[in-house]
């Protein structure tokens, strides 16, 4: 049985703007079904899958010098490489991917897409964190997925991987964009949002789209700790 997501009329093109475009995603839990309808600005790009090394290299550039990122892989060619590797093999593969040119990036998905890089994925992951990241990288890497996964809400939602922007591009509403293009179509369809917060600098932004603290955790024994944060649907003006 479909929800009245999955029910309701398309948008005629005639009722949109020539300069947004249309994208939609869909998606099905326990037997409803999801359609996520996205008006996108000109300056977005859907991410396709040639594009996971520069979704994965904006990403690292902005996760640089956050803290819990930092703790876990221990310098930047780690965190660039596994932004890489999950960029290309599960967000490209499972979710929804936006570009600003070469300045901005986002990574979302459903709450219940598979967020798993698969048996070859794991051991390229294992390998690069064994090779680039600091001493133990690879079992706090293991442990702060376990304890995500554990803190993740199971009802729907859309989940907000990662979103940022390059350092040089910082402070011209590239990541307002981006976020504001997904939480419209959230809205629409009536889904929550949830994400991990993982630098405090930017509680302030989340709090500022509508999001709102569930609670603190660590990652593990003595990690910064992540900021779970919830963003309820609000009604179409």
């Amino acid at each position: 049985m479909s929800a009245r997501l999955a029910s309701r009329k398309p948008l005629e093109a005639a009722s949109l703007a020539p300069k947004w475009e249309l994208s939609s995603y869909a998606a099905n839990w326990k037997g409803v079904v999801y359609m996520l309808e996205l008006n996108l600005p000109p300056e977005i790009k859907p991410a396709n899958p040639l594009d996971w090394r520069e979704l994965g290299d904006i990403t690292a550039e902005a996760f640089s010098d956050d803290p819990v990122n930092r703790w876990v892989f221990g310098n930047e060619e780690a965190i660039r490489s596994t932004f890489r590797l999950l960029a290309r093999d599960v967000y490209l593969r499972h979710g929804l991917c936006h570009l600003v040119g070469n300045e901005a990036a986002s990574m979302w998905c459903m709450h219940d897409a598979s967020r798993e890089t698969g048996p070859l994925g794991t051991l390229k992951l294992a390998w690069t964190l064994l090779t680039k990241g600091s001493k133990g990288a690879l079992g706090r890497a293991m442990k702060a997925g376990s304890v995500m996964d554990q803190h993740h809400p199971k009802e729907p939602h859309l989940y907000l991987f990662t979103i940022g922007t390059r350092k040089a591009a910082r402070g011209k509403g590239y990541g307002k964009m981006l976020m504001r293009a997904m939480l419209e179509g959230a809205d629409r369809d009536g889904l929550p949002c949830y994400l991990e917060n993982s630098n405090p600098d930017n509680t302030g932004f989340y709090q500022s789209h509508g999001f709102e603290r569930m609670r603190l955790f660590e990652v593990g024994e003595g990690s910064p700790p992540l900021e779970a944060m919830w963003r309820d649907a609000r009604p179409s003006q």
